[in-house]
């Protein structure tokens, strides 16, 4: 009984000295290694890992995001860094492709972020590259740029405004809704008090501007007829050439319907200026997004209602500059 109980304490000695002399062979043997790797491959290898990292974080769960311009002010203002949400509406499996489903639908007057619908891309595989790129360097590098070296537009940040079949129009320069079901026209500031929703809507037009607007868009139309303007309409148009921000969209409905009273049969003129006088309309599963910054902002008023689907998160949290840190509503 005492031989077998020795050898079985010598058994477990010598399994514990081989444990543990193969734990010192392999630590020398990662030490040895370690001392002949290059450091500049060390580096990399670490800036790799750290890149992966980040461009997961970025692809499914958080997307640092720079702004652009100043459509959102005073909401957001140009260069403030944001962090957006993209799995609350579902990220995309690959930049670019295979959107999944969110844990919620994007709905009205959140700010959300969203593939511009005007943008033309330069194929599939620069398109996931300069994403990836943008996501590693926390949007401080961008190489999709125009032939002046100015960023393009890929993805635009804007409130959702409108959601499905809501109808909306500009009047001078004012929006009006009509929301499902109901059968009159509301200015926005009083749809936002029936609704009981609150969200800043800054205007740099005054609203006398909007006789010479019109007059401005009326001499064009007459000069796309080849007819003469008047001295006024030419006057406006004189004028127009002074403001930094003048209602193009206004200008161009005008415009629009003079063009159209003189060739009632030109069915482009007829669908276009239905849309001037009947306003838009939001189909199912799309949103009308507007920037806060009206007259300074190019949106759906131009482009028309968004599909959910290229919705691809809502903005969350400003983290640069610091003093602007803070939620975003």
């Amino acid at each position: 009984m005492q031989r077998s109980d020795h050898n079985w304490r010598d058994s477990l000695v010598s399994l514990t000295e081989k444990v543990l002399t193969w734990r010192k062979r392999r630590k020398l043997i990662r030490h040895e290694k370690q001392k002949q790797k290059n450091q500049i491959l060390d580096w990399l290898e670490a800036f790799v890992w750290a890149a992966c990292v980040v461009l997961l974080i970025n692809q499914y769960l958080l997307q640092a995001y720079q702004i652009p311009s100043g459509s959102m002010i005073d909401t957001l203002l140009e260069q403030d860094r944001i962090f957006v949400n993209k799995m609350i509406y579902g990220p995309e499996l690959v930049p670019g492709m295979f959107k999944t489903s969110g844990f919620a639908d994007p709905v009205r007057n959140e700010v959300v972020i969203f593939e511009n619908p005007s943008y033309i891309g330069r194929g599939p595989l620069f398109d996931i590259l300069q994403r990836v790129i943008y996501m590693v360097t926390l949007s401080m590098v961008d190489i999709d740029r125009d032939e002046f070296g100015r960023p393009r537009a890929h993805f635009l940040i804007k409130r959702a405004v409108g959601v499905d079949h809501d109808r909306f129009r500009a009047r001078d320069g004012v929006l009006e809704i009509r929301p499902h079901g109901e059968a009159e026209w509301v200015d926005e500031t009083t749809f936002q008090q029936r609704a009981a929703i609150d969200y800043p809507v800054r205007r740099m037009i005054d609203a006398e501007d909007y006789q010479l607007f019109s007059e401005a868009g009326r001499a064009v139309g007459l000069q796309d007829l080849n007819i003469e303007a008047d001295g006024d309409g030419a006057a406006a148009i004189r004028r127009l050439q002074g403001y930094s921000f003048p209602d193009a969209y206004h200008i161009d409905s005008v415009r629009t319907s003079t063009v159209y009273s003189a060739q009632p049969h030109n069915r482009r003129l007829a669908a276009r200026n239905a849309i001037f006088e009947l306003g838009w309309y939001v189909p199912e599963d799309r949103m009308l997004l507007l920037g806060d910054n009206r007259d300074n902002s190019r949106d759906g008023r131009h482009f028309g209602p968004v599909h959910t689907n290229r919705v691809l998160g809502r903005a969350m949290f400003r983290y640069w500059p610091p003093r602007r840190i803070g939620r975003i509503r």
